[in-house]
């Protein structure tokens, strides 16, 4: 076998190892949204308890994938993307045998590092193993299959609910994951940085983890305990301390995490902010859309799980198409007007009340989920590009990096924001609306407490029957009126990236940026 061939074989495994994990991480994450429901029902926890099964994965991501990209650097791309697949696996065993939810949180927790071990490897081992006239090919059909994964999650995620078959989710990834470190081990070659800083930034990596710990911890647990609480308030203002003491470190540290200095450019600091506001609309409300689509609207969890597929299309069809348009004409004015679009698309998730199910999907919740998809469909490439385009070419994996951990953090503190919101909305909407049924102080010191599982709260025992159906129908009609807000902060999160693109973002074309 000639070099080239061997070349080409190299590189075809590599794409197969790189492929293969990223569909687990994506896999894991969009189909475990629709599948969501059903666990709650199947465990019996309250809301805030599901919050944290999705949260304590994505806290950890966020936190700790930009120190996983430099441990790659420093000790081996492979060998650590390895340990993260192997710490997924194990993890995701433990998730799909978990019986009782503290284990399952705990266990998601751990896939969260083993995440962030894994995530930043892939692009990493593919841009060190093709040579430059080929990593665009390489790049590209990796996008390709990333974004049919994702598509297909919730597709499959849905499936296996409405089979009460959840907990394959999990297990589906023992499998891929083992093929996937056969390949590695046995076909793609070590890689590493040489000119990695020789330290890693750990107070960093600490001081953010238990920054965002401590910000998520308590706006879930607040309608529980109160934001008076002193529990409360030590998580919160630790939490916030947190993050303050690791913008200071990342300021006086000679390895930073995050370059700071990135951060002068007028560009990526509103590419930046734009993302944090957007994705946390995009984080934060589909999660809630699928529990009202499947507690109130009375969707199939496989048909559920379709829903925002058309989203999905029209990024991926758009994507392709919009990337070159910051050449044309610049960043800011498809990244103001993508934004406006989707808020625009998240307005309309606000309007329909209860429908009629499935059948009434096109004329309800289709133009909404339509017009967040071309909103993000003009966004999502020029972001990619605007963020890439404003950091000098040595720094563009760093502002990648950034960029991607901004993404996941957004979604982080939007599920614990969001969650906190909603679970105090739907207690008082739902008080209001029980208020003239004459029901029982014991009745309603029970429906009090089942108000902790938004949509999946029952009717207290010992009602008549025209009661039971007077707090049945109280309960989903709570669930629709804190829908409609979340989904009213969503639409405002996307106007105000909208907004802050137009005033921050630099409106010069790529190239012209570039060279001053």
């Amino acid at each position: 076998m000639t070099t080239d061939s061997k070349t080409t074989t190299t590189e075809k495994w590599v794409l197969v190892a790189t492929i293969l994990a990223s569909s687990i991480a994506f896999i894991d994450s969009s189909a475990l949204d629709v599948a969501a429901s059903s666990l709650q029902t199947d465990l019996n926890i309250s809301a805030t308890q599901l919050l944290w099964v999705i949260n304590s994965y994505t806290l950890m991501l966020a936190a700790l994938i930009l120190i996983g990209g430099s441990l790659g650097d420093h000790y081996g791309r492979k060998r650590v993307f390895m340990i993260g697949i192997g710490v997924f696996a194990a993890a995701s065993l433990v998730c799909g045998l978990a019986q009782n939810v503290g284990v399952l949180i705990a266990a998601r927790t751990v896939q969260g590092i083993g995440g962030a071990l894994m995530v930043p490897g892939s692009l990493a081992i593919l841009s060190a193993s093709f040579s430059p006239e080929r990593r665009g090919m390489a790049i590209g059909t990796w996008s390709t299959f990333s974004t049919l994964t994702t598509l297909m999650g919730p597709v499959l995620g849905g499936w296996l609910a409405e089979q009460g078959l959840w907990r394959v989710v999990f297990f589906i990834n023992l499998p891929l994951a083992a093929f996937t470190l056969f390949v590695l081990a046995t076909r793609v070659p070590e890689s590493r940085d040489s000119t990695a800083a020789k330290q890693l930034d750990l107070p960093g990596a600490l001081l953010v983890t238990l920054g965002l710990a401590g910000i998520t911890y308590g706006f879930t647990e607040a309608p529980g305990l109160g934001f008076g609480h002193p529990r409360i308030l030590f998580t919160l203002g630790g939490g916030i301390l947190g993050l303050l003491a690791f913008v200071y470190v990342e300021m006086h540290s000679a390895h930073p995490m995050v370059p700071l200095k990135l951060f002068k450019s007028r560009t990526f600091s509103g590419t930046n902010a734009l993302t944090l506001l957007l994705y946390a609309a995009l984080g934060g409300l589909p999660f809630f859309f699928l529990l009202n689509l499947q507690k109130v609207q009375e969707y199939p969890a496989d048909v559920a799980a379709l829903t925002f597929l058309p989203l999905g299309i029209l990024l991926a069809i758009m994507s392709r198409r919009m990337g070159r348009l910051v050449d044309q004409v610049g960043a800011r004015l498809p990244l103001t007007i993508g934004p406006a679009l989707a808020g625009v698309g998240f307005f309309l998730f606000a309007l329909p009340g209860i429908t009629s199910g499935p059948g009434s999907y096109f004329t309800t919740y289709f133009p909404a989920v339509v017009l967040l998809g071309i909103g993000m469909g003009i966004t999502v490439a020029p972001l990619t590009t605007a963020v890439m385009g404003s950091a000098p070419a040595e720094s563009s994996g760093t502002a990648s990096g950034i960029n991607n951990a901004v993404a996941r953090t957004a979604r982080v503190l939007a599920i614990a924001i969001f969650g906190a919101i909603a679970l105090a909305a739907f207690k008082g909407t739902l008080e209001s609306r029980t208020a003239d049924l004459g029901l029982s102080e014991e009745a309603r010191s029970s429906l009090s407490i089942e108000a902790s599982k938004l949509a999946d709260a029952v009717a207290p025992t010992g009602l008549d029957a025209a009661q039971t159906s007077a707090v049945e129908a109280a309960i989903d009609l709570a669930f629709i009126d804190t829908f409609r807000l979340l989904a009213l902060i969503s639409a405002g999160l996307a106007w105000g990236s909208a907004v802050l693109a137009w005033l921050i973002v630099d409106g010069r074309k790529s190239t012209e940026t570039a060279l001053t």
